[in-house]
């Protein structure tokens, strides 16, 4: 299928490295000319190359933190007005809410609720102005089941959620949708760093763990960032107009409910 957004500028935060990497792929692959920001500079720079030879698209490389100011003004100086946004960190720390103080929790909401808030509000008028603009929110299958460990990840990803709910139903009507994937296991740093975690926390090995999480998934694995990106590639497309305001989770089936 051609998703109808060949030639379109991507803004694809987050993206030198796992899920972020692979949506930024995804759209490469549909011919989308992008803007990626990550942190770490180096690793940017080998993935805007890499996307570049691979797919022989407009790639700007634009190292920064996104849940800083200045990080998101550095991004969109390189990318004003992209036709996409897909807002994407990585999530903070597993522990004990009880270990955790107001800073800690302050951090946690700039980075995985404020920072993509912010990023919309800077891009979503232009968008509804030439009747085209897709955004997607990576936020984490704890929005549908919470896990304990992952309690700041869990708080403000759903106030994330909840503003989405309510903006995505007015920028809509203007061909201007917005979207939330949740990731359950993928194959990414932040699972293993997860694994890490519990693997000291319980006194079982790193593999163990590892094994017996993929084992309990329906799908017998775990996710790939190429699956997860080609979901998101498909939220951006034309022929997604139809489908804004949605939490889709891609889990393997882990999620126990009906809804």
């Amino acid at each position: 299928m051609d998703l109808g957004i060949r030639g379109k500028t991507a803004l694809v935060c987050a993206a030198s490295k796992g899920l972020g990497k692979g949506c930024a792929a995804s759209l490469a692959a549909e011919g989308v000319n992008l803007v990626i920001t990550a942190r770490g500079r180096e690793a940017l720079e080998a993935t805007a190359a890499a996307l570049r030879e691979r797919f022989g698209i407009q790639v700007t490389a634009v190292p920064g933190d996104i849940s800083t100011e200045e990080g998101r003004q550095a991004a969109l100086r390189a990318c004003a007005s992209p036709d996409i946004l897909v807002n994407n960190a990585g999530g903070p720390p597993p522990g004990d809410f009880r270990d955790w103080d107001r800073e800690t929790w302050i951090k946690a909401l700039e980075t995985n609720m404020l920072a993509p808030i912010l990023m919309i509000r800077a891009v979503v008028d232009g968008m509804m102005a030439k009747s085209f603009g897709r955004i997607v929110n990576i936020t984490s299958g704890a929005v549908k089941y919470p896990i304990p460990e992952l309690g700041l990840s869990n708080g403000a990803r759903t106030g994330l959620t909840g503003f989405i709910a309510g903006l995505s139903r007015k920028t809509v009507r203007h061909n201007v949708t917005i979207n939330n994937l949740l990731p359950g296991p993928f194959d990414t740093d932040r699972l293993r760093s997860n694994f890490q975690f519990n693997a000291k926390a319980s006194g079982k090995s790193y593999e163990e763990l590892r094994k017996a999480r993929a084992e309990a998934n329906p799908a017998g694995r775990f996710g790939s960032i190429e699956e997860f990106g080609d979901a998101c590639a498909y939220l951006c497309s034309a022929q997604a107009g139809y489908i804004t305001g949605q939490n889709l989770l891609l889990d393997g089936g882990a999620y126990p409910g009906t809804f």
